[in-house]
């Protein structure tokens, strides 16, 4: 701020202090020279600029269930960065103007900023800023870069005059021209960045001669006393000052007067010049070891002395120090870690959600008591008030949270700081009330002992310990400035318990089997084999497996919410990580559990456990994606169909990005409760409709736009709508399908160089689904199915030694008594299943998890790899049907996904579908199609070896889209023969509609709930007697086979849901409150006051009490009203889009 700056400023200040009138008289002016004064441009007049970015009066669609739509007005505007409404008081109170500092003015404040909230719903995007003005007074400022602004009493009150301060000035011309300057995740991500750093060197140059251990629990003893003399918990900058004047110059003092800091620091008493210090206490300096340096090493360690530590954001500070301490992560320093608002997304539905809807019932109570007459509020009814939100806050203080996977706990701060947040605007809303902000540090408040955490690393716990009490001072500092907190600083509250979350025990020794032998297994590590210098397993590399003794689930503290991000650990790797002995206990212990799942769905067991015993209320993970898949979904539907207390999802997202021990992964989020606890509460499905390829974690999660809708009910995949899991497996589908062998063991595979010298009877082509859909490697396999090892040794010399040398070192290794006793043998020879292929001369095969699915005829001569799903179907009828826009869309919702790519699981897949009746010709109508699709891919690819089937359909989709096709597609076409496909499919499409007498235009959900209602009669069909079987010949030989023709299904257009039964009308007034925001949740569309009023027994005589609580809720912004024709009509603020 310069002396320019300061001379507008105080030229526009004189003008407009004190002024009163009529707001819309005055406010384009005083904005227009407060643009002046900033420096910054006025905005152009409407209509100047398409859609008018920056302007006065913006223009705002407002959107009604009724489909009527209203206008508003935003009194001023900037898209991407703030949203203006203003008012205008007065020193007296007189019509239009409300006198400063009355109940009056302070509601007429706040229905501002209700207004301009709901505006911002109906806005492209959410500006990071909110304001609401008083002019000639003050403003009222809000911040929300993750879309959510808070309550009223979230505001941060900035006088007119105020704007003569510098950081005041430089805020407001940040808004209006750089608001990501002040956006706070970017702001703490660059700050704790730069502190990891100097400590990853530090440390990286104390472990040559120092136990990592200790090194660890030094430096957060060097963490947390820069941090306390940055917030002034040590004064003059004691430590700072210290390596800069004495210790950096004489080196050999650092060690024994750090120590005497940390001892009077723990003990409260006096150090040096400095007198007496705060008592920390708190376990942190319990122990005060520290480490001669070397000069080099305290320049660094003063460098990041000199860091913001008031800034240091603890949501990613854990991780990062995680990382910066642990050798083996260093190098992950400067890789993706979580960002704040991806925390945020599950926290707040599981925690502040819940919270939050109490709050507004306590919000709307105090108003009614509050504005119960036309004058101000009585000494009584502020009484009344003041109790309210009294007991609110007793509320909040005694909520407990628990994280059974807490690492450094960035969740549990997170969750520490959103309640810390929530108490601030409810003690706000209590300074309205009383009219005395409350200061004494003696009263009860949110606190660092409310926050539970299990943690198995030591050292990850204490850093979560350590995360927790920064933020927790954080926030004190807030609220009491320069205020010292009461002694001690930090406290032994043990609330996170480092131990296993899921399996406890009293001991571990090796096991030994019924010789008394110490059972092992091989480690995985390789060796060149002598004798073909490939890799086999090294005999010698050997792994203890453990025993548990007394082996049990482990117990969790009692909370009231639990929201965790359990180990991404997958099934196949649990026993290479865990250890071959504690999977084998785990599994034992959680006999409810499959065998196949995650590593991650004991955690959400054992949370849903506990909810349905009614210990906990909500819970909430962060999972792989692949919870979708249908053997992990089978915890979800154990839980969700249990007929004892069964959950309800109330929360999910499919499919997000995240980063996972610095890697980029994808992963669900989850929410559940009991299925009645909230029977009002919205239930949201996410969809990610916008990512981004931002470098910067804080600037990727900015971009990210979430897509929600009211879902009504979520299924155990994770989807809304039609519920394809209700279909059922038809006989008639059964005994066709397989995925390809299993052959664990590279040696069965063969290049046509090294086919030449075996024997060839038992070599054939070997396809995996990477050769369907892209290049084929023109791959050969050994194939000895049926033969047994002296068969073998005597009619294949050749092969056997081949194997011999290759696979038999590999199988001898296996954990499977199977697999290594027929070594020569496929360990998934898929021996059920060769029988259906023997009277064909193809099958149909699909690569089972693809982007696109594409099913094609193979020769029966090859062998298809495990990613392969073999149908024994040669009938191009079925190929047709299978690759018709029907099926497709069934399959990619009733299949899994791993990560982004959809799975393609028989079980649901295909076994449940219900193929069409055609007539004999929409059956060769289908065929023919079904050949010429087959055929013209196969043409293709054979004229040009370079097209791939993925390209073909990556262009295909481009021409489906409609989009423009650039001189590279347009060549590709002309070669791939796209359109051409593309023309083959639309027919295809067509004819199968036709054979289900659907018509060709029904929606996704109107297709899929047509197949669900299919299967239900073909499963009803097949309980009297009737299977159709899809290959009579060879699923049921001898029956004979009767196709009857089947009525079209007709898809019953929606009907509107019937009145409610009456509901007794509450008695209190938070309950009256709370019934009728529940009746707008669970019932959708427009109500008028007499409709809420038919809507209670009993509610006839409280028709002004039930309009005034519709009021209540509109100025709280949980209702929506307009007037037509004559009426008022409420609706439910819509659930919109988070960024």
């Amino acid at each position: 701020m310069n002396e320019a700056d300061r001379t507008r400023v105080e030229t526009f200040i004189t003008r407009w202090e004190g002024s009163s009138g009529n707001e819309r008289a005055n406010y384009q002016l005083f904005f227009a020279e407060m643009c002046d004064a900033l420096g910054v441009d006025r905005p152009l007049d409407k209509g100047r600029i398409p859609n008018d970015p920056y302007c006065f009066d913006k223009d705002v669609k407002i959107f009604h269930p009724s489909g009527q739509v209203t206008s508003g007005f935003v009194d001023f505007y900037k898209a991407e960065h703030f949203l203006i409404e203003a008012k205008q008081g007065g020193t007296t109170s007189k019509k239009g103007t409300a006198k400063r500092g009355t109940n009056t003015y302070l509601r007429e404040m706040e229905k501002a900023f209700v207004q301009a909230v709901s505006y911002t719903r109906n806005l492209p995007s959410k500006p990071p800023f909110l304001f609401t003005c008083d002019i000639g007074d003050h403003f009222e400022l809000w911040m929300g870069f993750s879309g959510d602004y808070g309550g009223y009493g979230a505001r941060r009150d900035i006088g007119l005059t105020e704007l003569r301060k510098p950081d005041v000035f430089d805020l407001f011309v940040d808004i209006f021209s750089n608001p990501q300057q002040r956006n706070p995740e970017k702001i703490a991500a660059r700050v704790t960045r730069e502190v990891a750093a100097d400590l990853a060197e530090l440390a990286k140059g104390m472990e040559a001669n120092v136990d990592p251990q200790q090194v660890a629990q030094f430096l957060m003893r060097c963490i947390f006393t820069m941090f306390a003399e940055d917030v002034g918990l040590l004064k003059e900058h004691l430590f700072t000052q210290a390596l800069e004047t004495r210790w950096i110059l004489n080196p050999k003092m650092f060690k024994p007067e750090v120590e005497a800091l940390w001892e009077a620091m723990n003990e409260g008493t006096s150090f040096g010049f400095h007198g007496q210090l705060l008592r920390f206490n708190g376990g942190l300096f319990a122990e005060s070891q520290a480490f001669a340096l070397t000069k080099a090493q305290l320049e660094v360690l003063l460098q990041a002395a000199k860091r913001d530590w008031c800034n240091v954001e603890p949501a990613i500070f854990g991780t990062l120090l995680e990382r910066a301490l642990d050798a083996r992560e260093r190098s992950k320093l400067g890789a993706h870690y979580t960002p704040r608002s991806y925390v945020e997304r599950l926290v707040k539905p599981v925690v502040m959600e819940p919270l939050g809807d109490r709050w507004i019932a306590v919000q709307a109570e105090v108003k009614q008591l509050l504005n119960a007459g036309e004058s101000e509020p009585t000494a009584n009814q502020r009484k009344k008030a003041i109790a309210v939100l009294e007991a609110f806050l007793t509320e909040l203080q005694q909520v407990k949270i628990l994280d059974p996977a807490c690492g450094s706990g960035n969740f549990l701060y997170v969750t520490l700081d959103l309640l810390k947040g929530l108490e601030s605007e409810v003690l706000r809303r209590l300074e309205d009330v009383t009219g005395s902000a409350q200061l004494r540090l003696d009263i009860a408040q949110v606190n660092p002992s409310q926050f539970l955490g299990i943690e198995i690393n030591p050292r990850a716990a204490a850093i979560a310990d350590l995360v927790i009490w920064i933020g927790y001072l954080q926030w004190h500092f807030r609220r009491f400035g320069d205020i010292p907190p009461i002694e001690p600083v930090l406290r032994e509250y043990n609330n996170i318990e480092c131990r296993d979350a899921v399996l406890a025990y009293d001991a571990i020794e090796p096991d030994v089997d019924g010789l008394g032998k110490v059972r092992t297994r091989w480690g995985g590590r390789m060796m060149k084999s002598p004798v073909t210098g490939d890799d086999i397993p090294d005999p010698t590399n050997q792994v203890t497996i453990y025993r548990y003794l007394n082996p049990r689930a482990a117990g969790w503290q009692e909370a009231d919410y639990i929201v965790s991000n359990p180990p991404f650990i997958g099934n196949r790797k649990m026993r290479e990580i865990l250890g071959d002995g504690y999977v084998e206990t785990l599994r034992k212990v959680y006999k409810d559990v499959p065998d196949t799942v995650d590593f991650v769905m004991y955690w959400w067991h054992k949370a849903a456990e506990v909810v349905r015993a009614r210990n906990v209320n909500i819970f909430g993970f962060i999972t792989t994606n692949s919870i979708r898949q249908v053997w992990q979904k089978k915890v979800i539907d154990f839980h969700l169909l249990n007929p004892k207390n069964p959950l309800r999802l109330i929360y999910a997202i499919p499919d997000h990005p995240w980063t996972d021990d610095g890697a980029q992964v994808r992963i669900s989020m989850t929410v559940c409760e009991l299925s009645n606890y909230d029977t009002s509460r919205l239930i949201k499905l996410g969809l990610v409709i916008r990512e981004s390829e931002a470098e910067k974690p804080e600037n990727s999660a900015e971009e990210i736009k979430i897509e929600w809708k009211n879902a009504g009910k979520i299924f155990s995949n994770l989807q809304a709508g039609t519920d394809v899991y209700s279909a059922v497996s038809l006989n008639g589908n059964q005994k066709l399908g397989c995925l390809g062998v299993k052959l664990h063991g590279m040696g069965f595979c063969l290049t046509e160089a090294e086919a030449k010298n075996l024997e060839t009877e038992v070599i054939h082509p070997y396809l995996n689904g990477r050769d369907l859909l892209q290049f084929s490697r023109k791959a050969l396999v050994i194939d000895l199915f049926g033969l047994t090892e002296n068969e073998v040794f005597a009619r294949y010399p050749n092969v056997y030694q081949w194997i011999y040398e290759r696979v038999k070192p590999e199988r001898e290794k296996n954990n499977r008594p199977a697999y290594r006793e027929k070594w020569w043998i496929f360990a998934e020879p898929r021996s059920s299943f060769r029988p259906a292929l023997k009277t064909i001369s193809r099958y149909i095969g699909s690569t089972q998890t693809s982007k696109h699915r594409v099913f094609t005829f193979i020769d029966t001569k090859v062998i298809p790899d495990q990613k392969i799903l073999a149908i024994a179907l040669d009938d191009a009828y079925f190929l047709g049907v299978l690759s018709s826009q029907i099926h497709v869309k069934w399959a990619l919702v009733c299949g899994g996904q791993l990560g982004p790519t959809p799975v393609y699981v028989q079980t649901v897949c295909f076994d449940p579908f219900p193929f069409p009746t055609p007539t004999d010709t929409q059956k060769q109508t289908i065929r023919e199609l079904g050949e010429r699709l087959d055929s013209h891919r196969k043409r293709v690819q054979a004229t040009h070896p370079e097209v791939t089937i993925t390209g073909m359909y990556n262009l295909l989709e481009k021409l489906r889209e409609g989009e423009p096709l650039d001189d590279k597609d347009k060549a590709f076409n002309q070669k791939a023969l796209v359109s051409t496909l593309k023309q083959i499919h639309d027919e295809l499409d067509r004819a199968v509609f036709a054979a289900y007498d659907w018509e060709p235009t029904l929606t996704d959900d109107q297709i899929l709930e047509n197949l669900v209602t299919l299967n239900a009669q073909r499963a009803e069909e097949e309980r009297n007697g009737l299977i159709r079987w899809l290959r009579p010949d060879y699923q049921a030989p001898g029956e004979t086979y009767v196709q009857p023709s089947l009525a079209g299904i007709i898809t019953e257009t929606e009907i509107a849901v019937s009145p409610t039964e009456q509901q007794p009308f509450p008695k209190t007034l938070k309950e009256q409150l709370s019934a009728i925001r529940d009746l707008f949740r669970t019932q959708s569309g427009e109500w008028t006051a007499a409709q809420v009023t038919a809507h209670f027994k009993g509610a006839n005589r409280k028709q002004k009490v039930i309009l005034d609580c519709l009021e209540s809720l509109e100025d709280l912004g949980i209702l929506l009203s307009h007037a037509e024709n004559g009426m008022t009509f409420w609706h439910l603020a819509e659930v919109g889009s988070d960024r």
